[in-house]
């Protein structure tokens, strides 16, 4: 609980809730913004895994870029944390080069 200070009113107390709500209002409207971008950024992925796992090379490798393409831009944009960004396309680029080997 915030202390008081002497001869604190009322009013005091409910202006110390304003920051909070409009951080409440700031986070709803960056949710918004940002879901399209992660919608996408799934997409892009489950895309790339199916065509991987299709084996057609070419396909694959079309959609693992553009899969690479989306995850870069959502560390850019602070969707997804670097380290997972990276993680993520270090697994994606392994999978089609152990495809590319299989096929070969």
């Amino acid at each position: 609980m915030r202390t008081q200070r002497p001869g604190a009113g009322p009013d005091d107390l409910r202006r110390s809730k304003l920051p909070a709500k409009k951080a409440g209002r700031q986070q709803v409207k960056r949710a918004v913004r940002t879901r399209g971008d992660r919608t996408e950024t799934r997409s892009a992925m489950a895309n790339a895994l199916r065509s991987v796992e299709s084996g057609d090379v070419a396909e694959a490798e079309i959609a693992v870029n553009a899969a690479l393409s989306t995850l870069d831009r959502a560390g850019q944009k602070g969707i997804l944390h670097k380290n997972n960004v990276n993680r993520r396309k270090s697994r994606m680029a392994a999978r089609l080069n152990k495809m590319k080997a299989a096929s070969e």
